[in-house]
């Protein structure tokens, strides 16, 4: 898998692999207010983000070419730029559980190490989604704090992991 900026034609195939409204809310939060996405739902949120330059959206392609993963690498404070956060993970769900996950998050990291400041990367993870918080910390982040959210489908617990570079 290789990564490249993402592109508004990659929204609606993104958009696709989110089948019910859990697994949309464990990828996006509260971001989306409806289930399902529109086919440019994702481009429609990321457009005004993407102005800012503190928002990289990238796209995991095949060596066929087909999208098959996706990241987005952001600041989350605007004066500081030695730590960023990754959101938006997401793998096509006919090829999940084949280390695709791990190697999308490796990737983004490196991209992180080759091409901004930041130092450190975290993330967040709802922990009834085990297999993501697996992937993250075979990649090497480490929790560093727990919360709560209220969700739609009730309380979620909520792991703050990360990782120094």
């Amino acid at each position: 898998m290789i990564l490249r900026a993402y592109k508004r034609e990659d929204s609606p195939i993104i958009a696709k692999w989110l089948r019910t409204e859990t697994e949309l809310y464990q990828w996006s939060a509260d971001r989306y207010g409806f289930f399902p996405l529109l086919p440019y739902s994702i481009d429609d949120n990321y457009a005004p983000q993407m102005k800012t330059g503190r928002f990289i959206p990238l796209t995991g392609i095949d060596e066929d070419g087909n999208v098959v993963a996706h990241i987005i690498i952001r600041y989350p404070d605007e004066n500081d730029d030695s730590s960023v956060r990754l959101g938006f993970v997401i793998v096509d769900p006919e090829i999940r559980g084949k280390g695709y996950g791990r190697e999308l998050v490796s990737l983004a990291v490196d991209f992180v190490r080759n091409n901004l400041s930041a130092t450190r990367v975290d993330l967040g993870v709802f922990l009834n989604n085990p297999k993501a918080a697996k992937c993250y910390e075979s990649v090497g982040f480490k929790r560093y704090g727990m919360h709560t959210i209220d969700t739609p489908f009730g309380t979620w617990d909520c792991a703050d992991l990360e990782l120094y570079l």
